[in-house]
């Protein structure tokens, strides 16, 4: 869910003014998930702007320390929520580490970075949620390892219904600065997208509400 419907529109303008967003409707974007997407929303682009870098940081500071006051430790999920978790981290003076969702193979074979003890309560620092599928993973790696997950953060999700589900299934809680509906919303509205595009846009929406 949205943290604050102000911080989500002023994040869905920077997205757009830095033209975060890709509109593709003929040659659609292919997801990890494998959904085909005519739309594609690239946060990792916002960490070469030091202003949205930085109000990216300061709300994500502000969401752990108003929903998740007792975090001990932020991990970042490989390899889009490291330089945002980093950054948080810093802010908060906490431990940093982050998580693969796959082990290496090669070296020591990790998947977690870092230093995380068992019984740490941590945060979980993403770039976006789509179906949640990777995210999730990272969840489960970390609860393996005996932390307590307090929830995670992330730049944007797209609303689906299986993140959602997902999430709940696992009585972890996320927090997001934008969402699909309110970018839709403000791409309508300064003129990034036209009534055809809404109608791909929303079609898309529909097509996934059941998944």
């Amino acid at each position: 869910m949205i943290f604050d419907k102000q911080i989500a529109l002023e994040t869905a303008a920077f997205l757009l003014q830095i033209k975060a967003v890709k509109l593709s409707p003929k040659d659609l974007f292919t997801w990890a998930s494998g959904i085909k997407s005519p739309i594609y929303c690239d946060n990792r682009i916002t960490l070469s702007y030091p202003n949205i870098r930085r109000f990216i940081k300061d709300n994500f500071t502000k969401i752990v320390a108003d929903k998740m006051g007792s975090a001990e430790i932020i991990a970042g999920v490989a390899t889009g929520g490291i330089a945002q978790g980093a950054l948080v981290a810093q802010e908060l003076n906490l431990p940093f580490a982050y998580v693969r969702t796959s082990k290496k193979d090669h070296g020591l074979t990790n998947l977690i970075e870092g230093r995380i003890e068992p019984g740490q309560r941590v945060v979980v620092v993403e770039d976006l949620i789509s179906t949640g599928k990777s995210s999730l993973e990272v969840v489960n790696a970390l609860k393996e390892a005996g932390c307590v997950v307090l929830g995670m953060i992330a730049i944007f999700t797209y609303n689906l219904p299986v993140a959602e589900k997902g999430f709940e299934a696992v009585n972890t809680p996320f927090y997001t600065l934008t969402d699909y509906d309110i970018l839709i919303e403000k791409a309508l509205e300064i003129n990034y997208i036209n009534s055809d595009d809404l109608k791909i846009l929303n079609d898309f929406k529909i097509s996934l509400s059941g998944k």
